[in-house]
């Protein structure tokens, strides 16, 4: 359904003018108190979109979202326990 998609964490001045980022690709979620949003775009337009989201006068910083390179898949090493505090 979704190609591959890059994250990018977007802090903003203005909460009414940051609601339209879903404009720039899909946006995830956007906190009013911290005043930051959480937008994931299509990595083939990735740089482009950086690009055009720097431009707006109301976005302060984007950073990179590491939750694609984080490591989901685990592994048990340890042995399970919970035979020996059975009943």
């Amino acid at each position: 359904m979704f190609g591959d998609r890059t994250g990018y964490i977007v802090w903003y001045s203005d909460w009414k003018a940051a609601r339209g980022l879903d404009k720039y690709g899909t946006l995830h979620y956007l906190s009013r108190k911290m005043h930051y949003a959480v937008l994931y775009v299509n990595s083939d337009v990735a740089e482009e979109t950086l690009k055009n989201l720097q431009r707006l006068p109301y976005v302060k910083k984007i950073e990179h979202s590491y939750r694609n390179d984080i490591k989901t898949e685990y592994e048990r090493n340890v042995p399970d326990k919970t035979r020996f505090y059975g009943l």
